[in-house]
Formats: structure tokens, C-alpha cells, sequence
């Protein structure tokens, strides 16, 4: 059934659309399960991962398509509405199809930019679980990263109080020497608190801990949650989490949860959200939704598992990069690819109207503020001035062998003279383009982008790395931000310059994944150049060491690992419909 997504908001679509939602039992049906495949969780259910793969290990995979975008607006533009008109225009042609999206964190639900589970006719359902909890990974995800800290303060009070080593001998615990001006790791919640991002603990009495600085990440920037996102399995990501580095001693040796003896306790935390989540489309078609890190500051990505899972159960499995090409498809493609060995068919580059006004010179686009008149009326000028935009992200996916299909998620204010113009320019560099109104149509607005992808994927292309595993970390920061995004050059503080001398002589992080941290807002470090700007230089001013999920990752400019939230937030519009006790409001 197709809604008016103009007279009802996304989650009375959401709403409607769940009367008719297939059941755990008729998913297993669905989708040739047996019944210790399938686990059922309410309404929802989750998939055993491990035993699916198992049984399907002969199966042929699918094809692999990958939907990114450009540049957004703080608004986005529309990458998980394009994923989901995807499947479903790809459903409505006949083909089994699916795909496995993030899940949304309470950071940005209850702040400004919604819940990512899609809007209009192209929304994954059941909006109000995805939107507020799910089947539980983030708290999981949490209570183990917190579990760390517990395990972490714990011991530096008790090594201070039991100054006698014969009474630290009786208690177990050999004296580590944790210097408490060399903590790595912090706490983690799943909001957007910008008064958290640092914290004094300890304070108080002798049995209330050390007193010592810390603070608060968002949990979708947390380790664990990029562990979840690239482990291939229950083994792999036990390992991982007994690798973390939580601090340093006094001797400069880290100091991991393993030594701490919290890693197994933090597993069992993890242990289901291993598997999957299976959600659907609104005319039920299904999409896994598993793990949710952040591209400007993780890797972007839903998960390796989600995927191999996708791949077997669907002929065509659709997967999501974060943000611009230039941060989500470049971890997409150097990162997890290589974690995974799967490589994609098809790429489409998601574009927008509204956004390339905005890098074609208009005016700034605030959420929660009226859209100015350059983005409600026709403007051809302004159009053509954004396209370096578009041109940029297509020579980035050809730089990996994949030659991108432009779809552009239309809205109601687009005109056809500004469709034509972008349609002849991406055409005219021998690009497939479409346009596609799955907001407003479904799986019938999504045909073409559906058509073109089959396409697509029928032709071979010759997907290849940005740089071989053996690079440096100085080298391959310099070729993405040179070939990347377009810099003259990189800058490197001192710290972080001192920093990546000492990690490149280490023989022990030659295998470690070079992971951007990088605003989404722009090519470059800063937010407000927009379009592709010239004659710039890429500041490096420190590099995060995550020892468990094995990342390197080098912070361009001022990026923050806990956002802050808005002056007109989301949840000033939540509430609770008390006679059928629904939520009402998400966005």
C-alpha cells in the first residue's frame, strides 16, 4: 500500500503500515528458515547469524550494492530512504531482495536530525522499536564499554588502598601501576550531552574512588560498537574485546581489558547482538538492522555479519555507507572490504537538489529554521554552480574500479528544467543517472533506480584498494586527503606527528585500519566550505588508538566524540498516545 507521506507524518505511516507486518513465524517461512535460525523478540525477531551461515556456507552470495551520497546538508539527504526505495523497487520487479541498515542511535532521534529509519513510502517499520531501543544492542554495546570504566576505576582505588602487596596478593589482583594521567578509555551513553564530554570523578571520600578527569562519548562512537560492526563471528569479537587498551602504567605498557579480566564479563554483556535484527520495508520487505557507528567519527558502517547474512538469503542485498563518499564509501571500500573480503556490484550515489544549491553558493540550511527562497523556487544557477559537488563523489567511487549510478531523491520542490540540467551533466560524463520518488511512491517510485542497478550489476567492474596494507599511516592519510578529498597536502601537529613516528615504527599496528575523523559537512576540515574548495591543507592534530577493533584514527579539525544537542530538539515533539500507550512524534 502506498501512503501520503504529505497529509501523515513517519510515524503514522510507520503505524499503519505494522498492522500487516509479518510475524517471526511467517518470517521463517519468508525467508527458508528453521526454527533455531529464527529468535523471536516480540514482534521483532533476530537471526542466529552463526548457524545460518553455517547451513547457506554453499550458497551462492547475491549482489552487493552499496548506497552512499555527496555532501549533505545538516538535513541529509537521503541515503536510507534511497537504500529502502531500493529493496523495494527491486521487490516490485520480482527479485528477492533485502538489505541491512544501521540502527539509530537515541543521540540523534532525540536531537535534531530524526531517526535514519527512512520517510515516506521508502521507512523501515517498526519505526517506534528501531527509533527506541530495538532489541538491545546499543545498551549492550554500553553496559559493556561502562563495564570497562567499572572495572578500570575499581582497580586503580583498590591498588591505592591496599598499599601492602601481601593484601593485594590475597585479593587476586597483581598491582598493575595504572598511571591515571594516561586513561584512554571513557564512559558512554547514547545521548547527545554535550555538559558529559568532561567530567571530574572521584571526588568525595577515600572509598569513592581516584580523583581524576574523564568524561562521556556517545555510544556509537564507543570501540565496541565498531568490535560489533567488522567481527565476523562470537570468537572473533571476544577476541577484540580482550585487546582493548584502557589505559597505560606508569611504565608506559598498556594496560588492556584482558589484563583487567573484564573482557569476558563484557562479552557476555555482547553476546546477543551478534545477530542481526530483521525488520522490514512498509510493504514488507525485509532488512536486517545491526550495529550503528558514526562515519565522521567510526567507520560508518552496518555490520560484516549483516552482510554475509544479506548475502546469502538475498539475490540482491543492500547495505548503506554514512555520510559523503569521501568519508562512508571510503571506509566502505579500504576498510570494511577488506575486513570482509566481499566487494560491492553496484554503487549508487545519492544527490539532491537541495544540496547542491547549497554548494553551488546558497544559503545556509538550519535545522528546525523555514527552507529560504533559493531552495523552494527554481534556481538553474545554483544548480550547475553545485554540481563540482556531485562530480567529485563519482570520481572518488571510479577511483575504486566502480563506476556509480547518480540517483537523485527527488522533492516536491524540484522542477523538471533542474532535473534536466543534472540529468545532461552526469549523463554527459557517460554516468548512469536517475531520478527516483520513493518517498512519495514506494517501490514503484524506486523502478528505475531498481532497473538501473540490475544493470549495473550484470557488468564487471574492477574494484581495486586506494593503497596496498603495507603503507604507512603518514602515506595513506596523505593519499586520501590528496586524492580523497581534494587537499594540496596535510598538516601535522606535533603530538600527532610524534604520535604516528611512534606507531609506524611498531610492528605491531601495520595491520591497523586507517579510520578518518573527519566533519561530514564538507570535503575539507571545515564545515563551512562547502562545494569543492581549492588551495587547502589538511590539519592532523592527534590520532585515537583502538587496539581491539585494530583502527588508527587520525582527527582532522575539531570533531567531537560526544555531540551536543539543539536548541529545538526532537523530543520536544515525543510523547505517548495514552489510550493505545504508541509514540507519537519521531521524526
Amino acid at each position: 500500500m502506498v501512503y501520503d507521506p504529505t497529509r501523515m507524518a513517519n510515524w503514522e505511516i510507520s503505524q499503519a503500515a505494522e498492522q500487516h507486518m509479518p510475524s517471526p513465524l511467517e518470517w521463517k517461512d519468508r525467508l527458508g528458515l528453521s526454527t533455531d535460525e529464527i529468535i523471536p523478540m516480540g514482534r521483532l525477531a533476530k537471526l542466529n547469524s552463526s548457524r545460518i551461515l553455517e547451513r547457506f556456507s554453499d550458497r551462492p552470495n547475491g549482489k552487493y550494492v552499496d548506497v552512499v551520497g555527496i555532501t549533505p546538508t545538516p538535513l541529509g539527504e537521503g541515503k536510507t530512504t534511497t537504500a529502502l526505495g531500493l529493496i523495494q523497487g527491486l521487490g516490485s520487479m520480482g527479485k528477492r531482495a533485502g538489505g541491512c541498515l544501521r540502527q539509530a542511535s537515541g543521540g540523534p532521534t532525540m536531537n535534531m536530525k530524526g531517526t535514519a529509519a527512512g520517510a515516506g513510502n521508502a521507512l523501515l517499520i517498526p519505526m517506534e522499536e528501531l527509533s527506541m531501543g530495538l532489541t538491545g544492542d546499543i545498551n549492550d554495546i554500553t553496559n559493556a564499554h561502562n563495564l570497562a570504566m567499572v572495572a578500570l576505576t575499581a582497580r586503580l582505588q583498590h591498588e591505592r588502598n591496599y598499599g601492602d602487596e601481601e593484601l593485594l596478593r590475597r585479593s587476586g589482583m597483581p598491582r598493575l601501576n595504572i598511571d591515571t594521567n594516561h586513561i584512554q578509555f571513557r564512559w558512554a551513553m547514547d545521548f547527545c550531552a554535550q555538559s558529559l564530554r568532561n567530567i571530574v570523578i572521584g571526588k568525595g571520600h577515600r572509598l569513592d574512588g581516584v580523583l581524576m578527569n574523564s568524561g562521556f562519548d556517545i555510544s556509537a562512537s564507543s570501540e565496541l560498537m565498531a568490535i560489533l560492526s567488522i567481527s565476523r563471528d562470537l570468537a572473533d569479537l571476544r577476541k577484540r574485546l580482550s585487546e582493548i587498551t584502557l589505559a597505560y602504567n606508569k611504565q608506559g605498557k598498556p594496560i588492556t581489558t584482558g589484563d583487567l579480566e573484564v573482557d569476558g564479563a563484557m562479552c557476555a554483556w555482547m553476546r546477543n547482538s551478534i545477530n542481526p535484527t530483521l525488520c522490514c520495508t512498509t510493504d514488507y520487505h525485509p532488512c536486517l538492522v545491526h550495529t550503528g557507528p558514526f562515519a565522521n567519527i567510526a567507520i560508518g558502517q552496518s555490520s560484516i555479519i549483516g552482510d554475509r547474512l544479506g548475502l546469502k538469503l538475498f539475490d540482491y542485498h543492500v547495505t548503506e555507507s554514512g555520510f559523503g563518499s569521501e568519508i562512508g564509501y571510503e571506509k566502505f571500500w579500504n576498510v570494511k572490504c577488506r575486513n570482509s573480503g566481499l566487494t560491492p556490484d553496484a554503487c549508487v550515489l545519492t544527490a539532491t537538489i537541495r544540496s547542491l544549491k547549497l554548494h553551488g553558493g546558497g544559503p545556509p540550511v538550519t535545522p528546525g529554521a523555514n527552507f529560504q527562497n533559493e531552495y523552494t523556487r527554481q534556481d538553474l544557477g545554483l544548480v550547475e554552480q553545485g554540481l563540482p559537488n556531485l562530480f567529485h563523489h563519482i570520481s572518488i567511487i571510479q577511483k575504486s574500479g566502480v563506476n556509480p549510478i547518480v540517483s537523485l531523491n527527488r522533492f516536491q520542490s524540484d522542477t523538471e528544467e533542474e532535473i534536466k540540467l543534472v540529468r545532461q551533466a552526469v549523463e554527459g560524463i557517460n554516468v548512469r543517472f536517475v531520478v527516483s520518488d520513493h518517498w512519495a511512491r514506494g517501490g514503484g517510485g524506486a523502478a528505475p533506480l531498481a532497473e538501473a542497478v540490475v544493470e549495473a550489476t550484470q557488468e564487471k567492474n574492477d574494484f581495486k584498494f586506494l593503497y596496498p596494507e603495507s603503507m604507512k599511516l603518514t602515506e595513506r592519510v596523505e593519499l586520501i586527503a590528496t586524492k580523497i578529498y581534494g587537499a594540496e597536502s596535510t598538516r601535522w601537529s606535533p603530538k600527532a606527528k610524534a604520535k604516528a613516528s611512534r606507531l609506524e615504527s611498531d610492528k605491531r599496528f601495520d595491520d591497523f585500519a586507517t579510520i578518518m575523523v573527519k566533519t561530514p559537512l564538507s570535503l575539507t576540515h571545515d564545515p563551512a566550505l562547502k562545494g569543492v574548495p581549492k588551495n587547502w591543507v589538511l590539519p592532523i592534530h592527534d590520532i585515537l588508538v583502538y587496539t581491539g577493533a585494530r583502527f588508527l584514527c587520525p582527527c582532522v579539525g575539531d570533531i567531537k566524540l560526544m555531540p551536543g544537542t539543539s536548541s529545538n530538539p526532537a523530543y520536544r515533539r515525543v510523547d505517548v498516545d495514552l489510550e493505545n500507550t504508541r509514540v507519537t512524534g519521531l521524526s
